[in-house]
C-alpha cells in the first residue's frame, strides 16, 4: 500500500474516479506509451528487450480496448492507471513504461493529443458545412428575399448573399480552429511531476513520434497548461453562437408566417397531439446547444481561476466540458449541413415579400442625393413619403411620384433595388459572383 496505511473512502474514490469519461482517451495514451517506451530504450534507460515486450503488451491493450474486451477493474482509477495495469499483468516489464514520466504529464499529454485531433475533426465538418452553404448559394444565387434588421424588412437581398454571411462566419471558425491545432501541438511529456525528470530523455524523439511541433520549454507551464483546451472551447463557443443564428433563422423561414422555406421530413419533427406539426426541432436545438458550450468556457474558467502551480486534483474536471462541447459542436455542424443540403426554399414566397416597395425607400434617398439633395435631408423628405403612402393607403410610387418626380418610378423596379447594391461585398449580381468564386477557391 506504500504511503498510505488504509484504503479510500468509497466516497472520495467514487468522486477521485476519472475512468467513467477519461477511457475515450486510450487512443492517444496508448500512442503516447509506444513512442515514451521507444525514447526510454533509445536513451539507454531501459534495455531493448524490456521496450520490446511493453510495444508487443501494448498491442494486446489497443487490440482489447478496440474490441470492449479489456479487463476494467473497479479499482481502475482512470485510464493511464487501467492501461499500466493491464500491461504489466501481461509483462513485467510493463513495471518499467513509466520510468521518467509521471501521470501529471501523461495526463496533458493525451489531452492535448485528444484536442488537436477534434480540432481537426472539427475543421473537417466546417469545412463540409461551408460546401453545403456554397453549393445552395450557387444554385439559388439570384432569387430575391428581404433582408431584414430588428426583424423588420430593411433592404432586398440575394438568398446566395444571405447563405454566404455564413460561409465567411465559418471560414474565420476555420481560422480559429486552425490556431486550436497549433496551440495543442507543443508536447508536455517529458516534464514528469513538475520539475522534469532524473534521466536525460529525449523529449524532441518523442515530440517527432507524435506529430508535436516543438516541446515545452517549461516543466511547471507544461504539467498546469489547459490553453489549449481552453482555446478550443472558445472557438467552439464562437462556432456554436453562429449556429445558432443560422438555427434561428431557419426556425423563421419554416414558420408559416414567413414560408420562405421547408425541411426535410428527415430534418423534422411531429406532434404528439396535432398531426399537421412539423417542426424544426433541428434547427431549434442549434440555439439551445450554444449556450451549453459556452457554459462548459466558463465553468473551465472558474475550475483554472487563481489555480496555483502546478498539478492540482481540479484539473481532472477539464475533460468533461471538453468532450461534451467537441461532441455537441460536431454534432450541430453536421446538423446544419443536413438541413441546408436537403431543405427547400420557395422562391414565390421570397420574392413577394422582398417585392415591398417600401423596403426601396433607401434607393429613393440615394436619388436625391444624386440630384445634389443632402443625405440627411433626403431621408427625411422620403421618410414623408412613406409615412403619407401608409396613411393614405396609396402605393407607395404613387405617392412617390407626386412628391419627389418622375424619377422614382424607375428606381422603385424590384430589379433595380438589388442591383443598386454595387459596392464591394454588397447583393448585386456581380458583387454576389465575385463572393461565389472567391468561396469556391477558398475550399
Amino acid at each position: 500500500m506504500g504511503r498510505f496505511s488504509e484504503p479510500p473512502d468509497p466516497l472520495f474514490q467514487a468522486i477521485n474516479t476519472s475512468l467513467a469519461f477519461d477511457r475515450r482517451l486510450w487512443p492517444h495514451d496508448v500512442a503516447q506509451s509506444r513512442a515514451h517506451a521507444k525514447m526510454l530504450a533509445g536513451a539507454g534507460i531501459i534495455a531493448t528487450d524490456d521496450r520490446d515486450a511493453i510495444l508487443a503488451g501494448l498491442d494486446t491493450v489497443e487490440q482489447e480496448l478496440a474490441t470492449g474486451e479489456f479487463p476494467f477493474l473497479a479499482s481502475d482509477e482512470d485510464i493511464h492507471m487501467a492501461i499500466e495495469r493491464r500491461l504489466t499483468e501481461l509483462t513485467s516489464a510493463g513495471a518499467r513504461m513509466h520510468t521518467a514520466r509521471s501521470r501529471n504529464d501523461q495526463v496533458v499529454t493525451d489531452v492535448a493529443l485528444f484536442t488537436r485531433a477534434a480540432a481537426q475533426e472539427t475543421l473537417e465538418a466546417i469545412a463540409s458545412l461551408s460546401d453545403a452553404l456554397l453549393e445552395v448559394a450557387e444554385r439559388h444565387v439570384d432569387w430575391p428575399l428581404p433582408g431584414y434588421t430588428h426583424l423588420q424588412r430593411a433592404q432586398p437581398i440575394y438568398l446566395s448573399h444571405h447563405l454566404l454571411a455564413y460561409f465567411w462566419m465559418l471560414q474565420r471558425d476555420r481560422e480559429r480552429f486552425e490556431a486550436v491545432v497549433e496551440a495543442a501541438s507543443v508536447l508536455p511529456l517529458g516534464a514528469g511531476a513538475l520539475a522534469g525528470v532524473n534521466f536525460e530523455t529525449d523529449r524532441e524523439a518523442v515530440a517527432a513520434e507524435l506529430g508535436f511541433a516543438s516541446v515545452s520549454p517549461n516543466s511547471l507551464d507544461a504539467v498546469s497548461n489547459r490553453d489549449f483546451v481552453f482555446d478550443y472551447l472558445a472557438a467552439a463557443t464562437t462556432c456554436a453562437t453562429h449556429l445558432s443564428r443560422l438555427g434561428q433563422e431557419i426556425v423563421l423561414w419554416t414558420s408559416s408566417e414567413f414560408g420562405f422555406m421547408t425541411l426535410s421530413d428527415a430534418w423534422s419533427s411531429g406532434s404528439s397531439l396535432m398531426p399537421q406539426k412539423k417542426n424544426p426541432d433541428a434547427a431549434e436545438l442549434l440555439r439551445a446547444k450554444a449556450p451549453r458550450i459556452t457554459g462548459h468556457l466558463a465553468a473551465l474558467h472558474g475550475v483554472m481561476h487563481a489555480l496555483p502551480l502546478t498539478y492540482n486534483k481540479d484539473l481532472q474536471e477539464d475533460k468533461e466540458h471538453l468532450f461534451d462541447s467537441v461532441d455537441t459542436l460536431l454534432d450541430c455542424l453536421r446538423a446544419a449541413e443536413g438541413m441546408i443540403r436537403t431543405a427547400r426554399f420557395h422562391r414565390e414566397a421570397m420574392a413577394t415579400a422582398a417585392g415591398d416597395e417600401a423596403i426601396a425607400a433607401t434607393d429613393l434617398a440615394d436619388m436625391l442625393v444624386r440630384q445634389g439633395v443632402a443625405f440627411r435631408d433626403a431621408h427625411g423628405k422620403v421618410g414623408e413619403v412613406v409615412r403619407v403612402a401608409e396613411e393614405s393607403g396609396r402605393p407607395l410610387k404613387d405617392v412617390a411620384v407626386e412628391q419627389l418626380g418622375p424619377e422614382s418610378e424607375a428606381v422603385l423596379e424590384q430589379a433595380s433595388w438589388l442591383e443598386s447594391k454595387v459596392s464591394q461585398g454588397g447583393t448585386s449580381l456581380p458583387r454576389v459572383r465575385e463572393q461565389l468564386e472567391a468561396a469556391r477557391a477558398l475550399l
